[in-house]
């Protein structure tokens, strides 16, 4: 098949969306396609050095007339320079607001303009249809941008049914799961461990977020304590500010049994030190910590909602629980912690999951063939 010039656009911000857009896009470019990120700033783990990929900065220019800074008029324009520049194929956003709203506005102008105009494939990534879609003053703007984009995509197929529900759409919507290629560590499991005072012995979970409410750091936190054993410690990888959880820490006394680090980047490194992954997430439309947890071959103890469930196979490559049972988590992690051989187990069949169901491989090219399908068959672009 033919090189595609392909543009894309995602929040740059450390979370799923974000890792999953630049993965995305770094292995389209290794492939010979041509890929163009258009944002305000660089996505968190996306190298712009790499060949057949180029960034395009959204300026975001704030007036005095303006009480909040616009940023999608800025984007939509910047969208039309860059699919005519470049000649665009297609352009792929991520998230149905603000981006492929944004990219609708740059194709009616390019249209109007008699421009080239790339075709639109919107990704959902969940808090778009989970939380804003619900919203009243969003709802109509989402369903709208969601049905005039040639294409759109869920992330798992609880996401689509959800969007379904509620947007009551009837857009098709093709589901292509995330996907994580892990990078080998560079830094030996013992010397991590040691760098983070946790010894040979000791059992160490791992969690990886945001911090956002919907993920529920104080259940983790109360995991934690609710094993009672000195030799399980906790690392948490954090993408957002931890400091307003440390007196339930302090509270709980684990605070000499957890340890924060902030913005990681190599988290290779640090999921290779651990021995399982702890996720208390009341919703969760896939599950990207999860997976790379997995991806390392680490059982995971996760509540059993959203796009979890497709990924994690209770009782094979980990334990799927209820929201907010903490203490079926922590006998998990006790049962774990006192079997390495089950820990090993669950954590090989998890690796092999990961591998076969998630791989780079299989949905990049699910992403190409939708890409080529949507170029032969729709004709709201040209």
């Amino acid at each position: 098949m033919r090189r595609l010039a392909i543009g894309i656009t995602c929040y740059p911000s450390i979370g799923g969306s974000g890792i999953v857009a630049s993965q995305l896009g770094s292995e389209l470019a290794k492939l010979g396609h041509k890929v163009h990120f258009i944002s305000y700033e660089p996505p968190f783990r996306l190298d712009i050095a790499q060949p057949n990929i180029q960034f395009h900065q959204v300026e975001i220019n704030q007036y005095q007339l303006f009480k909040y800074p616009d940023y999608t008029l800025p984007l939509a324009v910047k969208m039309v320079e860059v699919a005519q520049r470049h000649k665009l194929d297609i352009l792929h956003v991520h998230y149905a607001v603000p981006h492929a709203t944004a990219a609708l506005l740059a194709t009616h102008i390019a249209q109007t303009e008699r421009q080239r105009t790339p075709h639109v494939v919107t990704t959902l990534h969940g808090t778009d249809i989970t939380l804003l879609g619900r919203d009243p003053n969003l709802r109509p703007i989402i369903k709208y941008s969601i049905e005039n984009s040639c294409g759109v995509t869920a992330v798992s197929e609880s996401l689509r049914k959800e969007t379904v529900q509620v947007l009551r759409t009837r857009k098709p919507i093709h589901v292509v799961h995330n996907f994580y290629r892990p990078m080998p560590p560079r830094r030996d499991r013992t010397e991590v461990r040691h760098s983070l005072r946790v010894a040979d012995r000791d059992f160490l979970l791992i969690h990886m977020s945001n911090l956002r409410p919907v993920k529920r750091v104080p259940d983790v936190l109360h995991v934690l304590a609710d094993t009672n054993d000195r030799r399980i410690k906790l690392l948490i990888l954090a993408g957002g500010p931890f400091d307003e959880y440390r007196p339930l820490a302090k509270e709980l006394g684990i605070s000499n049994r957890l340890i924060v680090r902030n913005n990681v980047v190599d988290i290779e490194n640090y999921i290779n030190a651990a021995d399982t992954g702890l996720y208390t997430s009341e919703k969760e439309s896939f599950g990207m910590g999860v997976l790379e947890t997995m991806s390392f071959g680490k059982p995971v103890i996760a509540t059993g909602v959203g796009g979890v469930s497709e990924i994690v196979q209770d009782r094979r490559t980990g334990f799927l629980v209820k929201l907010g049972d903490i203490g079926a988590m922590a006998r998990d992690i006790l049962k774990l912690a006192a079997d390495p051989e089950l820990a090993k187990r669950m954590g090989d069949a998890a690796r092999e999951r990961a591998q076969q169901e998630f791989s780079a491989e299989k949905s990049v090219c699910r992403y190409i063939e939708y890409y080529c399908s949507i170029l032969s068959s729709c004709k709201c672009r040209g």
